[in-house]
């Protein structure tokens, strides 16, 4: 399937933080599937391997794979509409993987087309979801000329 998919460790309940994200999901066009993948069990490195595994495994066939990682480009909201443009335009569904609290394996980093970061500061995985997809409303609204964003 084409289109916008988020694809994250962590279930979110009903939450603030789960409301931002249902904000932003129905605002955005194309609307994207949300897939939340459960927290893994063990110790720091099995955690990141196991989440890791399941992120690779719930990708869709051929997708452009963007990943949140610190490390990413952490490119302004002008530049992320350029890119979302290029990716969307690429004719494959582009998913991005939000990793747990031990972050992304370095198979998932590897597998990555575009490592994607939301600043040097450390988000709460859950926030960085309703960011995230926030960014993605405004990049779009930046593409079609909205007035949402206001440089």
């Amino acid at each position: 399937m084409q289109g916008l998919h988020v694809i994250a460790i962590g279930r979110l309940r009903d939450s603030p933080e789960a409301a931002l994200v249902a904000r932003y999901a129905a605002r955005l066009r194309p609307a994207p599937v949300l897939t939340e993948l459960p927290e893994a069990r063990g110790s720091a490195p099995e955690v990141k391997r196991r989440e890791g595994a399941a992120l690779l495994a719930a990708l869709p066939a051929g997708a452009l794979t963007v990943a949140l990682d610190p490390g990413g480009q952490a490119p302004d909201s002008l530049a992320l509409a350029g890119l979302l443009e290029r990716w969307l335009g690429a004719g494959k569904p582009v998913a991005f993987l939000i990793g747990g609290a031990e972050g992304l394996d370095a198979a998932v980093l590897a597998r990555a087309d575009a490592r994607l970061s939301l600043g040097p500061m450390t988000w709460p995985h859950f926030l960085a979801r309703a960011m995230l997809l926030e960014q993605l409303y405004r990049a779009r609204a930046i593409s079609a000329g909205h007035p949402y964003h206001r440089a």
